[in-house]
C-alpha cells in the first residue's frame, strides 16, 4: 500500500509454532516504520479458526497479511494455504511463506498453491529480524492490496 492509503493499524498473521521466531517477528515488528498489529497462532488449525473468525475469533480483523510456516502441527502450511486460497472470502489475503525449508518441492508446491512470495528463514539472528522488517516495509508501504 502506498502510505497515503495506508490503514492506521496494518494486521498481521503469523502462523508459526516456534516461540522464538514468533518473538523475534514481534521484536522486529516493534521498531517498524508502520504500526503493526501482529497476532500469533501456533498451527495451522488453529490459523483457519482465526481466519474464518470462528470459536472466540468472531471479532477478529480480517488481517492484510499471513506470515505461513510450512512445517506446523495439526494442520501445516500446506493445506492451510489450499484452504485460504480456495476460500473466496480469503483468497485475496497475501501469504507470504516463512520456513525452514529450502527444498524444491516446497518452493514449487507453495507458488502451485498461490502463495506471494517464498523466504527461507534465516537462521542468523540479525538477518532475520531484517528480513521480517523487509517484508513488513514492501507489503506495507509498496504494493498497493485489496480492500479487506
Amino acid at each position: 500500500m502506498s502510505l497515503r492509503n495506508a490503514p492506521d493499524v496494518f494486521d498481521i498473521l503469523l502462523v508459526e509454532d516456534n516461540p522464538g521466531d514468533a518473538r523475534l517477528a514481534q521484536e522486529a515488528l516493534k521498531e517498524g516504520r508502520m504500526a503493526s498489529r501482529l497476532k500469533v497462532v501456533v498451527d495451522g488449525v488453529e490459523a483457519m479458526t482465526y481466519l474464518r473468525r470462528e470459536n472466540g475469533y468472531g471479532n477478529a480483523p480480517r488481517p492484510h497479511l499471513v506470515l505461513l510456516d510450512l512445517n506446523l502441527p495439526r494442520k501445516d502450511g500446506r493445506q492451510v494455504l489450499a484452504e485460504m486460497k480456495a476460500d473466496p472470502e480469503l483468497c485475496r489475503i497475501p501469504v507470504v511463506v516463512l520456513t525452514t525449508s529450502q527444498a524444491e518441492q516446497d518452493i514449487m508446491r507453495s507458488y502451485e498453491l498461490h502463495a506471494n512470495c517464498y523466504i527461507t528463514k534465516p537462521v542468523d539472528l540479525d538477518r532475520f529480524i531484517a528480513v521480517v522488517r523487509s517484508i513488513e516495509e514492501y507489503w506495507c508501504s509498496v504494493v498497493t492490496l485489496p480492500p479487506r
